[in-house]
């Protein structure tokens, strides 16, 4: 639910992202727990809501993540993450010009704040994506 929601404003308020999705959740009486959790991602970017509970910590250190990890993705002749190594997702990470929308300072807090070594990471991420690629694809390919 919260991958779902963080991002809502984002599209419509890009400059206000993370603070424009807090005034929309509270006109909608959401719960402020999920509040902290959604608006936490923005920690040190547009907000100085930190997370606190693991499940914002990974949200928060996966979001610049997955969008490195899918144009590391995009580039191969597959176009998926089912044969993506590690290796080569930290080949293009050195690279700062390679999605350099995805800040590697950002990733590189998120890993800290979970106490996780930035391979183990990257690991995990590539393994959620892979369980649910296939899944998006099918969804994406009824648009």
């Amino acid at each position: 639910m919260f991958g779902l929601l963080h991002d809502l404003d984002f599209e419509q308020y890009p400059q206000q992202h993370c603070i424009k999705e807090q005034e929309i959740m509270r006109e909608h009486h959401i719960d402020e727990r999920i509040i902290h959790a959604t608006a936490s991602h923005g920690y040190q970017l547009t907000v100085s809501i930190a997370p606190e509970h693991e499940m914002e910590k990974v949200l928060y250190a996966v979001d610049e993540l997955t969008g490195l990890i899918g144009a590391v993705a995009i580039m191969r002749p597959s176009k998926s993450v089912q044969d993506l190594e590690l290796k080569s997702v930290k080949k293009k990470y050195k690279n700062a010009k390679f999605a350099a929308g995805c800040s590697r300072e950002v990733i590189e807090r998120g890993a800290n704040m979970l106490q996780w070594d930035l391979d183990d990471l990257i690991q995990r991420t590539i393994l959620a994506i892979r369980s649910s690629e296939d899944y998006v694809n099918q969804e994406m390919a009824k648009l």
